[in-house]
């Protein structure tokens, strides 16, 4: 029997890549209907066999987006209209309960591996990214989550960014931070009184940032929902120079890892520590130091343990070399808030760091790193952030 169902979701529906997996899902069950975002979630009907649809629903919750979580489900009952494709319809606007926003999600691995391709468009470009992963929360000015209401809309798409856009069988379909090197948005290197530095080629301009620090500066780096204050780890002069400059006494300092097995060289790590190092957030880990630990005695003075996190966006990778350790704190001076404003960023960092790193896409949303050490095998979460929020936290009771 033939029938039509008006299906509203929410949660974590929009910006997971959710639209684009119910569209293949109803593809594949030769169901047809729409799918859209509104102002709660998202709404779709789907039309064929009811023992097809029961299959279809079955699916939705079995293969769901890893990102995704479905917090209410209504089903209604209305009359066919004998519709035999499935499409994405432009969102609407509604009122009601606001839907769940994804966080913004670390590189996933075919972004590195693109990013990495000397033979791939997006080789070395550091805002790579998909339906899997990159920016969400940071960058999302009002729903429903589409891309004029990111601050990617100043952002055109090129016709290659946009044929994936628009390519049901593209993993960047209705990616709203999509963007290429033709495209997208794109780094600078400023000194500290804002001039800029010129390079020929991005890999020059990357290069020349890593031998900055090398060479004992201070450099701010802007990066996904904030700037960042780094120096060289291995360095205590640059690193006392940073305590000084930040006025940061003994709080120990976070240090970015070029990779897991740098991280290893100076750090006990377990596989439940590797596992939140690696995984779809990557926070600051706070791991046990180990007696090869060989960094600037000034990056955790006196403390056995210190925060190590990897890698989170391409532009880390293009910054360090592979034995690379970097310092990564937040952009501020102690107990202000993170900058992630260019024009506060440059004004209030001027006086800490000797050049700065800067890129042209708009954050909307400060987001500082998060922080987590593993207790009894699970993570204990110290600062909920990056990667965190705004999910929001399920008590065992209501309230």
């Amino acid at each position: 029997m033939m029938i039509r169902l008006r299906i509203y979701m929410t949660g974590i529906v929009q910006g997971v890549g959710f639209r684009p997996f119910i569209y293949r899902l109803a593809v594949r069950h030769g169901l047809g209907g729409w799918i859209l975002n509104n102002g709660s979630g998202v709404q779709l009907e789907v039309e064929g066999e009811a023992a097809v649809i029961d299959t279809f629903l079955a699916a939705v919750q079995d293969e769901k987006p890893a990102l995704s979580r479905i917090q209410t489900i209504k089903i209604e009952s209305i009359p066919p209209e004998n519709e035999l494709t499935f499409r994405i319809r432009e969102s609407v606007a509604g009122s009601g309960q606001s839907p769940l926003i994804s966080p913004d999600i670390a590189t996933c691995p075919d972004c590195w591996r693109e990013a990495g391709n000397p033979a791939d468009r997006r080789y070395r470009y550091p805002f790579t990214n998909c339906t899997n992963c990159g920016p969400r929360y940071s960058i999302i000015t009002r729903t429903p989550y589409d891309r004029p209401f990111t601050t990617m809309s100043s952002f055109p798409m090129c016709p290659e960014c946009r044929q994936e856009y628009e390519n049901p069988a593209n993993r960047r379909f209705h990616a709203q931070p999509n963007a290429c090197p033709a495209c997208g948005p794109h780094y600078r290197l400023l000194s500290r009184t804002g001039e800029e530095i010129s390079f020929s080629g991005t890999a020059g301009l990357f290069e020349a940032a890593r031998r900055l620090v090398q060479e004992g500066h201070i450099l701010a780096v802007k990066g996904l929902g904030g700037y960042h204050l780094a120096c060289d780890a291995r360095s205590e002069k640059a690193v006392t120079l940073l305590r000084s400059r930040k006025i940061r006494k003994d709080k120990p300092f976070a240090a970015l890892c070029a990779s897991l097995v740098t991280a290893k060289l100076h750090c006990e790590i377990s596989d439940s520590e590797a596992k939140l190092l690696t995984g779809p957030v990557r926070p600051i880990v706070l791991l046990r130091k180990s007696r090869q630990y060989a960094l600037a005695p000034s990056v955790a003075p006196g403390n056995p343990r210190i925060g190590i996190l990897l890698p989170y966006m391409p532009v880390h990778a293009l910054l360090l070399d592979p034995p690379d350790i970097w310092v990564m704190t937040s952009g501020n001076v102690s107990d202000e808030p993170i900058a992630y404003e260019d024009e506060d960023a440059l004004d209030r960092l001027k006086p800490i760091a000797d050049y700065f790193l800067i890129h042209n896409r708009p954050i909307y949303r400060r987001v500082d790193d998060s922080v987590t050490a593993v207790f009894q095998g699970e993570p204990y979460l110290l600062r909920r952030s990056r990667g965190y929020v705004p999910v929001p936290i399920a008590l065992a009771k209501n309230l």
